[in-house]
């Protein structure tokens, strides 16, 4: 995305995600205030929150006043998964030390970056955060009544954020094709090998709460599998508070590990490795999975930092 002229104003648009991913000091010389108004999925992978804190540093150092209006966070503020990102995968994808999944809302995040020292250097800005009226804690994004703009082309609906996290590691392999070139952005597991009915059966005899996996064959539109006859399931979150999104792709891992293991996913991709170790904050969940492709060996990792990172932000909630 290059810079640009607002046709309607003449005001400088000054991109973000080009050539650079911080304000400069010209972008920044002739404000007073910046003022974040965007609408986050509640994933740490979703870059607008590292956007966020990049932001957040240029304000404090060329000395700007910083302004958060609160939004929802679709998968409430209550659902929080996944490991805090360690040294060495730091990124634009996992930018601060968060866990994958945070449980706050933009403006409360914005605080913990402020006041936990998560900044670069540990500086801070003149931050003020414009709450929410009405928002709930326990609240789905429908449950809000407002409509959902979509806040990228992959993510069309309100409910689209929670299978953005359940499939969405799993789609950094770029092996198995996760609705991206089809109508069901994140809402799939797919490949031209698999066996649909075989693979849903295995999914449902799982017996995880909160979701159900129906067979499934399309042909995405574009992308890498463009063309391509593709099976798998479809993912069907029935009740996402129910479910732990996070760890639904890695079962299915073990699951298709079983079935397929003349299809390692990772042996057909190592060259992507790095991006799905970034994404998952560390590399200890892929190598400790690759040994025996079992979940309980990597759900200690994920479990690991939730409540200390949970304890530590309620200190900063701004909702019930």
């Amino acid at each position: 995305v290059t810079d640009a002229v607002d046709e309607a104003t003449g005001v400088p648009m000054y991109s973000l995600y080009g050539a650079r991913r911080r304000p400069t000091e010209e972008s920044m010389k002739d404000i007073d205030v910046l003022v974040i108004d965007i609408q986050d999925i509640g994933c740490r992978s979703y870059t607008y929150i590292s956007t966020m804190g990049y932001c957040m540093e240029a304000a404090a150092e060329y000395g700007k006043e910083f302004v958060v209006l609160d939004r929802p966070n679709p998968l409430t503020g209550n659902i929080v998964e996944g490991a805090t990102v360690k040294e060495g995968f730091y990124s634009g994808v996992s930018a601060y030390k968060i866990p994958y999944v945070h449980g706050l809302t933009i403006g409360e995040l914005a605080m913990v970056y402020d006041e936990e020292g998560l900044l670069k250097d540990g500086v801070k800005c003149d931050l003020t955060v414009v709450p929410m009226k009405g928002w709930k804690r326990r609240m789905s994004f429908e449950e809000t009544g407002l409509s959902w703009v979509p806040s990228s082309p992959h993510i069309p609906e309100g409910s689209t954020p929670s299978y953005y996290v359940a499939t969405g590691i799993l789609g950094e392999l770029y092996v198995m094709n996760i609705g991206i070139g089809y109508t069901t952005p994140f809402k799939t597991y797919a490949a031209e090998w698999m066996d649909a009915n075989k693979v849903a059966e295995e999914m449902n005899n799982l017996g995880l709460e909160g979701v159900i996996f129906r067979p499934v064959y399309y042909r995405p539109f574009y992308g890498a599998d463009e063309g391509k006859n593709v099976q798998g399931v479809q993912v069907h979150i029935t009740d996402f508070r129910k479910t732990e999104l996070m760890y639904l792709q890695f079962r299915f891992m073990e699951v298709h590990h079983k079935l397929y293991p003349e299809h390692d996913l990772f042996d057909k991709a190592p060259h992507r490795w790095r991006m799905f170790d970034i994404v998952c904050g560390t590399d200890e969940i892929r190598t400790k999975f690759r040994e025996n492709y079992s979940f309980e060996d990597i759900k200690p990792i994920f479990e690991h930092d939730v409540e200390e990172f949970r304890e530590m932000s309620k200190k900063y909630y701004l909702y019930k």
